[in-house]
């Protein structure tokens, strides 16, 4: 339950304060006083969007504090909104995030308005009401029905996905075919564009190639007079006078060292200038590799390795052409299969949810015959949707008849607003007893109803309070003789700003307040024992 709610610089209200307590809390005020401002403020502490407009004139930000009880924990929800537009909400003074604070509100207050009356015409929010009202066996059945559900539509679009593959890869079947071949036949290695461009430039220059190693071979060694015998000659002298000091033996030793690795080169040259042959036909052979090659990798924008890889996939997806056919017919026995299973859970839920409706149809109707509609009858109406969904395939309407003899219609096409009041509150009576929602707030459930039909709405009013805390807001006096807790909004301004407050009433206050309320401005002795009157009543 809502025990405290403190709302500073929202709108008009610069700092207010009110105490709820258990039963039904009525608050009344002038048109015009707040009230709307005072549901805002409610609203934002239990989870809705903020806005900057709520923002007091001239304030840097707006607060709403609420203290409520659930189950004995107790939690201090703060909203702030800045001028600036930043939000912010604390659960006990620790900082959360909006889908938080609505996930832990939602189970522990509802507020109902005019919004209802429409959301109660729709009737595709007529199947929620069923599933909410025995929620503990249809909620496990529509479980099952959205898993199967899921699974249904993954499988339809797997299959077709499938199904438009086979036929892309049915129609590019031959150009694949004749890639893939041109691919394999290739043979491709990898870095092989590499080594054929180095073996091209190597043949093309094959020829100047040879003449400079030959020649430099023969300068260096193939004479007698060539640096390689020159170098012998040297090393052979300084071998002879190596004995006499150490610094000769060590320069010995370097050029004997030289003229071996000197004599090795000179064997490499040889080597090199013997395995150069200039070939034209196999620089051809060469070139016309090298042209194919890069012929494919421009053709598909791809490296060697990536046409590799593409040439594999080729093969998989000519491959999987013929498992196509199998595969298509495995997924479509598949999805027979699930059908099936999700046909029967659809029908299990059905029937538990005309059980439930069966039961929903005569509460409400004994509700309704209890709010005065004593020629009403209601009733549920099932129909199956073409096709399924993850909350089954009923479609769920509320029917009722106000009048006897008349044939059950449309709610939206029957109702008036006054009758729509006491139809939502029937709904409300019921629904409340299973949702373990503690506190309710009513705005405009007087709407469009006075004399014999206000008494019965607050009667019920009154009846839902014993199991539900009641915060309602009303201009109707037999509504507000009922409160077990009486409050007033009132509005007054000074030179320069309006201020709206809440004040808890007294019985006395209460008096007054009815009084006003059957007899505007004029408050007189006689209006006085009529509120007297009221409040007696209501005992």
């Amino acid at each position: 339950m809502i025990k405290n709610i403190k709302i500073r610089n929202f709108a008009i209200i610069e700092n207010t304060e009110v105490e709820f307590n258990d039963g039904l809390n009525i608050i009344t005020g002038e048109t015009g006083a707040g009230k709307s401002i005072v549901i805002e403020a409610v609203s934002l502490a239990l989870g809705s969007r903020a806005d900057t407009a709520f923002v007091r004139s001239g304030c840097d930000k707006a607060t709403v504090q609420m203290v409520v009880d659930n189950d004995g924990s107790e939690y201090i929800i703060t909203r702030e909104v800045s001028a600036n537009g930043r939000s912010t909400c604390r659960i006990n003074d620790e900082i959360v995030t909006l889908g938080r604070l609505s996930g832990l509100c939602k189970s522990l207050a509802d507020i109902h308005g005019q919004y209802d009356h429409q959301s109660l015409l729709n009737p595709d929010n007529h199947i929620r009401l069923v599933d909410l009202y025995r929620k503990d066996i249809i909620t496990p059945a529509k479980d099952s029905v959205a898993r199967l559900f899921g699974d249904y539509t993954h499988l339809n679009s797997e299959l077709a996905r499938l199904r438009d593959r086979s036929a892309e890869d049915q129609r590019q079947k031959d150009f694949m075919s004749y890639e893939l071949q041109e691919l394999r036949e290739a043979r491709l290695m990898e870095g092989e564009d590499e080594e054929l461009e180095a073996k091209i430039s190597l043949l093309q220059n094959s020829e100047r190639i040879y003449e400079n190693l030959a020649g430099a071979y023969q300068v260096a060694s193939d004479s007698d007079f060539s640096l390689l015998s020159a170098m012998k000659q040297v090393s052979d002298m300084l071998a002879e006078t190596s004995g006499y000091t150490a610094q000769l033996k060590e320069l010995s030793e370097r050029i004997t060292g030289l003229y071996y690795e000197y004599e090795d080169a000179c064997s490499e040259i040889r080597d090199c200038r013997d395995k150069t042959v200039f070939d034209p036909a196999e620089l051809d052979i060469a070139i016309s590799r090298a042209d194919l090659i890069n012929r494919l990798k421009a053709k598909h924008g791809k490296t060697i390795p990536e046409l590799l890889e593409y040439a594999d996939e080729l093969e998989k997806r000519l491959s999987g052409l013929e498992n196509a056919d199998d595969e298509i017919k495995s997924l479509e026995t598949e999805i027979k299969k699930t059908g099936i299973a999700l046909s029967e859970a659809c029908s299990k839920l059905s029937e538990v949810r005309k059980e439930a409706a069966s039961q929903l149809e005569e509460l409400i109707s004994r509700q309704l015959r209890q709010l005065n509609f004593n020629d009403s009858a209601f009733a549920i109406d099932f129909r199956k949707a073409e096709s399924f969904s993850a909350d089954g395939n009923d479609i769920v309407e509320f029917l009722i008849t106000t009048n006897r003899g008349e044939p059950l219609k449309p709610l939206s096409r029957i109702a008036s607003g006054g009758e729509m009041s006491r139809i939502m509150l029937a709904f409300k009576k019921v629904i409340g007893d299973y949702d373990d929602i503690p506190t309710m707030i009513f705005d405009e459930i007087d709407s469009g109803i006075s004399g014999i039909a206000a008494s019965v709405v607050v009667r019920k009013l009154h009846e839902i309070s014993q199991s539900h805390q009641i915060i309602c807001f009303t201009h109707l006096p037999q509504i507000a003789a009922f409160g077990t807790n009486n409050y007033r909004i009132s509005k007054h301004s000074d030179d320069s700003m309006t201020y709206t407050t809440i004040e808890a009433l007294d019985r006395n206050e209460k008096i007054a307040e009815i009084a006003r309320l059957l007899g505007g401005e004029n408050i007189t002795e006689t209006t006085l024992a009529s509120a007297e009157e009221l409040i007696n009543a209501s005992k």
